[in-house]
């Protein structure tokens, strides 16, 4: 049987937190906010279904100014956030994998184009000052419609 002290189970609810409001922020735009949910050298790795990395962030200047650019274009943002498994490595770091299923919109023509992705992102945490935070995510992009 495993036993879990108080303390893992309120970091497993500060990680779910974490990975929720990083998908809110990412839906109401507001990536300032959002990439304040990562360490400062925090990194992201976008992998396409192959496994191959096609894009790397490095640094919140960085994955701001990408994650601005790339929803700029589109009219709605929608992430539903599914399940999430942590393995604590020790008191200050963390491995995660959390699934999304991402909804975007855009306008084209008059015509609303919606597309549809299902999204896995493998995390590393860090918990500094007390307080958790993304080291690194790697966003595999399993499959689009």
């Amino acid at each position: 049987m495993m036993t879990i002290n108080i303390q893992e189970i309120s970091d497993r609810i500060e990680l779910k937190q974490l990975v929720d409001q990083l998908s809110n922020y990412a839906d109401t735009k507001e990536n300032e906010k959002q990439v304040q949910l990562f360490t400062e050298a925090g990194k992201v790795n976008i992998i396409n279904n192959e496994g191959k990395v096609t894009f790397q962030l490095s640094g919140r200047d960085e994955i701001l100014n990408a994650f601005a650019k790339s929803m700029a274009g589109f009219k709605s943002v929608f992430h539903m956030s599914g399940q999430q498994t942590v393995e604590f490595i020790d008191d200050h770091h963390a491995r995660g994998v959390a699934y999304n299923y991402v909804v975007l919109t855009k306008e084209e023509a008059d015509e609303l184009i919606t597309t549809q992705e299902g999204v896995r992102y493998d995390d590393y945490y860090v918990k500094e000052s007390d307080k958790w935070l993304i080291d690194t995510r790697n966003s595999h992009f399993i499959w689009r419609k």
